[in-house]
């Protein structure tokens, strides 16, 4: 759900008790539309961030940093000239708006002591992040809006900051209880009545307009003409309460999830009642909590998809085009099983030389090879002597056991790239962050499948990208790690780990090569177990039950020269199958 006006402002006041005072230390600008400020405090320090993605927009504290661009860009410089050093002086919303406003003191290029405002406007796909002056003078914004874009407000630098266009709805938290009270009592429109609150009262979500109605009446979308004087009744009282919660800071974090899976729905500032059972209530610690848990993994998720889109693209072609030649050569090769004709026609051809007359188009003969003898009829070239014709046909023959033989061997090899093509593309969905696509696509560049931007010279000298694998721990103590991507596949088995320690990976299925380390020590069950619902996560059946997984002394795998990154083979080896959970996978992992 987009993050509506009354959340924004329950997480504006959290924010302004923890950050009023503290400095701005550090700005980074990781992506066009996230900006995120170190701010540093009486006792430690926070990231704050500022993001107006159009599917996202939010302001919350993080526990991470975000990796950042070699070179900041322009806006997240001008950011560093006027804010960095500076003193938050508070954070407000509006009532009832979507945006929030951070009031900084700060000194201008003089040392004179000045004001400068940060406004973050989350507003969907209008959302934005304006910094202005205390005359209200535009520096810049992360969005320019010129006259082109929109004919009613404009963004840019020079011009004098306006609010956005109000909505033409009421707001609650201005409107008397009388006047609420008659509002209600005289809406007689055939509009549900979750509806006919969200078409009135600005800066609610569908989710908290559907909750007060079924407060108020019992069900959400009862039209505004058939309720009773009781239920109108009822509606003011629920929406005056409402109002006063807000106005007390009264307003809880509560993360709505599926009862049957635990999945999340959706997140707001009360009990939600209207689903029953369906739905649970989780209260979380703040609404910075709150806002992280719910859009900080999906947006990662969505980040990297982004920065890998391209990759994928080239992948995904490469492996349609290995594809489409192996069908080809499949056909061919089934075409080459019937070699056999071609002796044969061959053989009867040169036995019959003598009654075939030069130019004939065909000659009938006896077939000799088959046991009935029948007399059958050969086409002929009139072009070549009955000599030729003959040996042409062995010539067809000799070709089509050629084929049989490459054929089989590119068969052999096409299969090899494939099976690493589709590796590359599980390896991409495992990447948690720009490093890890990074690393991939260092492994593409170096197997041919990308062309590095860069001169030779240049990637001679630059350092390999160093990624981390995931990093576990078992219940009973031993470390086990998994490999992100080919690259750190190989590392894992083929030089960090020891001979004794454990290896486990999905049987016939694409994943990632998992060490359960040893040190010396004899492995548990409950080890072992747990280092094999690892594998069984980190690959292409994840979410499937009863998955294979085959493991083995680390000495017993072995990578055949010139195979393909992430390509080994094994001989000694045992099965477990396994059904991994996620809850219980996130709880053993350390980084």
């Amino acid at each position: 759900m987009p993050l509506d006006a009354v959340c924004l402002l329950a997480t504006v006041r959290e924010l302004n008790a923890r950050m009023a005072g503290g400095r701005i230390d550090k700005i980074y600008q990781p992506e066009r539309d996230e900006i995120v400020l170190s701010v540093r405090l009486m006792r430690g320090s926070v990231k704050l961030l500022l993001s107006v993605g159009a599917g996202t927009p939010r302001m919350h504290f993080i526990e991470t940093g975000r990796e950042n661009p070699a070179a900041p860009p322009m806006f997240c410089m001008l950011l560093r000239k006027h804010l960095q050093g500076a003193k938050i002086v508070s954070v407000t919303s509006p009532d009832m708006e979507r945006m929030a406003i951070i009031t900084c003191d700060t000194v201008d290029e003089m040392g004179v002591p000045s004001q400068k405002y940060l406004a973050v406007e989350l507003m969907g796909k209008y959302s934005n992040i304006i910094l202005y002056d205390a005359e209200g003078r535009i520096l810049d914004a992360v969005k320019r809006i010129d006259g082109d874009t929109s004919g009613k407000r404009q963004v840019l630098p020079g011009l004098f900051y306006r609010m956005p266009p109000p909505q033409d709805k009421l707001n609650l938290m201005e409107v008397s209880q009388a006047g609420l009270a008659a509002a209600i009592h005289g809406a007689e429109e055939d509009t549900p009545l979750d509806r006919w609150l969200l078409n009135h009262f600005k800066g609610l979500s569908p989710l908290l307009c559907r909750e007060l109605a079924c407060r108020a009446c019992g069900e959400t979308a009862k039209p505004m003409c058939d309720l009773t004087a009781g239920e109108r009744g009822s509606l003011s009282d629920v929406l005056a309460d409402f109002v006063q919660m807000i106005e007390d800071n009264r307003m809880k974090p509560y993360l709505v999830t599926h009862a049957a899976d635990g999945t999340v729905f959706d997140y707001t500032v009360m009990p939600v009642t209207q689903y029953g059972d369906l739905m649970q209530n989780t209260q979380a610690e703040s609404f910075s909590q709150l806002l992280s848990d719910f859009y900080e993994k999906k947006s990662n998720i969505e980040r990297i998809r982004h920065h890998a889109a391209n990759m994928n693209h080239t992948i995904q072609n490469a492996r349609d085009r290995v594809r489409r030649k192996l069908a080809a050569q499949r056909k061919e090769l089934s075409s080459s099983q019937n070699r056999e004709k071609f002796k044969r026609r061959g053989d009867l051809i040169t036995a019959n030389l003598y009654q075939i007359e030069p130019g004939s188009r065909k000659v009938k003969v006896i077939d000799y090879f088959d046991p009935a003898c029948p007399e059958i009829e050969i086409n002929l070239d009139i072009r070549l002597s009955p000599q030729q014709n003959a040996q042409k046909q062995f010539k067809l023959y000799t070709k089509a056991k050629n084929a049989e033989e490459q054929l089989t061997k590119q068969i052999a090899q096409g299969e090899q790239e494939l099976l690493y093509l589709d590796s590359v593309l599980e390896a991409i969905t495992e990447a948690e962050n720009l490093t890890d696509l990074a690393q991939i696509q260092e492994e593409l560049i170096s197997t041919g499948y990308l062309s590095a931007k860069q001169d030779k010279k240049k990637r001679r000298r630059a350092k390999p990208v160093q990624g981390k694998p995931f990093h576990y721990r078992t219940t009973d103590g031993f470390d086990v790690f998994a490999g992100k991507n080919n690259t750190q596949n190989d590392l894992l088995t083929l030089k960090t780990a020891f001979k004794h320690d454990m290896w486990f990976h999905t049987q016939k299925i694409h994943g990632s090569h998992v060490i359960l380390v040893c040190d010396g020590r004899e492995p548990t069950n409950e080890a072992m177990t747990e280092a094999a619902e690892i594998a069984a996560w980190h690959s292409q059946a994840r979410g499937s039950s009863q998955i294979p997984v085959d493991y083995s002394e680390v000495r017993n795998i072995k990578k055949p020269n010139g195979a393909k990154p992430g390509m080994v083979i094994y001989h000694v080896y045992q099965t477990a199958f396994v059904t991994p959970e996620e809850k219980k996978i996130e709880k053993l992992r350390i980084e």
